[in-house]
């Protein structure tokens, strides 16, 4: 399992929106997340600067890599540009942030 986090930003005025469409993620987005290796995907918001934290847990990094050349991840991607910091391709400003620490608690421990 790979762990990875990065930083975003959504608009001020979209925190409510930015959770309700996260609230009713599209089923083939889902699907095509599992399909591209994610073990588990959590996305937190820091009110107080509009900063999202993004956490998730893949089997593999070439299969993750590859997610961003769906066809469904480019329509969320543009379904979601007037909420958020994007680039040019419509894809969310974000910022890869190293792991520094990680404890785990092993089962039966």
């Amino acid at each position: 399992m790979i762990r990875k986090a990065s930083l975003m930003k959504v608009y001020e005025d979209c925190h409510e929106e930015y959770h309700k469409r996260h609230d009713e993620l599209w089923p083939e987005m889902e699907e095509m997340l599992l399909a591209h290796g994610v073990i588990s995907y959590s996305i937190f918001l820091d009110e107080s600067t509009s900063n999202l934290f993004a956490y998730l847990e893949i089997e593999d990094e070439i299969l993750w890599s590859q997610a961003a050349d769906t066809d469904v991840c480019r329509k969320w991607w543009d379904s979601m540009k007037d909420l958020m910091e994007t680039n040019a391709d419509h894809s969310p400003v974000s910022r890869e942030l190293q792991e520094v620490f990680f404890l785990e608690r092993k089962l039966g421990e």
